[in-house]
């Protein structure tokens, strides 16, 4: 062979071996490139989803938040409400004390109440204060009955100023009961809340 023939030959062998090389070069970059994309398409994926996920979980937040604030809100404007019923009934009921004094049986009531003062002071010397209708019934022998029966000294002070019923000072003024109609009901007020609310929603007790 001549020497032209074998550079030739040369020639395309090494042609050919270059484009083997090239081909398997090209195959492998595009295997690399298939595999970063689906690299990339997974992390996009995982990305996302993460994204998704943080979304869900921060709506969900917000909607629990803005639930529980509605929540607060009605069940505040209902306590408020009630307040103003309950504050309404009491307030009635205040305003009614006075008729008390015309029942026939308040001469025993005004009894119970000085008895009642007399005994949560555990004096034996006091100083009744009351209103005009409930000096007037003790004036009329109560107050001598009840000094006796409690064994204690029980005089008549000056008349209140306001409020129903009496007001037992001992001690030299420094002891104070104020057993007025007025005062008990407050007093029972806290304890009756319940119960009376039951009654203006129409509940059984």
């Amino acid at each position: 062979m001549r020497p032209e023939e074998e550079i030739e030959v040369l020639s395309r062998a090494i042609l050919k071996e270059a484009e083997a090389d090239a081909a398997q070069i090209r195959e492998e970059a595009k295997e690399k490139a298939d595999a970063i994309r689906q690299r990339a398409r997974a992390e996009a994926d995982q990305e996302r989803q993460q994204i998704l996920d943080q979304a869900r979980g921060e709506a969900e937040r917000l909607r629990s938040q803005v639930v529980a604030n509605a929540q607060l809100k009605a069940r505040t404007l209902e306590l408020a409400h009630r307040e103003k019923l309950l504050e309404r009934v009491f307030e009635a009921a205040k305003q009614k004390l006075p008729a008390v004094q015309k029942r026939a049986d308040y001469n025993k009531l005004v009894a119970q109440l000085l008895r009642e003062a007399v005994v949560q002071l555990k004096a034996n010397k006091a100083r009744i204060r009351a209103d005009g209708v409930t000096q007037k019934i003790l004036s009329n022998g109560t107050l001598d009955e009840l000094s006796k029966e409690l064994n204690a000294e029980l005089t008549m002070g000056e008349a209140l100023e306001e409020g129903s019923g009496v007001v037992v000072d001992a001690s030299d003024g420094h002891l104070h009961f104020d057993n007025t109609l007025e005062t008990r009901l407050h007093r029972l007020q806290s304890s009756l809340r319940s119960a009376v609310y039951h009654v203006l929603m129409g509940e059984k007790l």
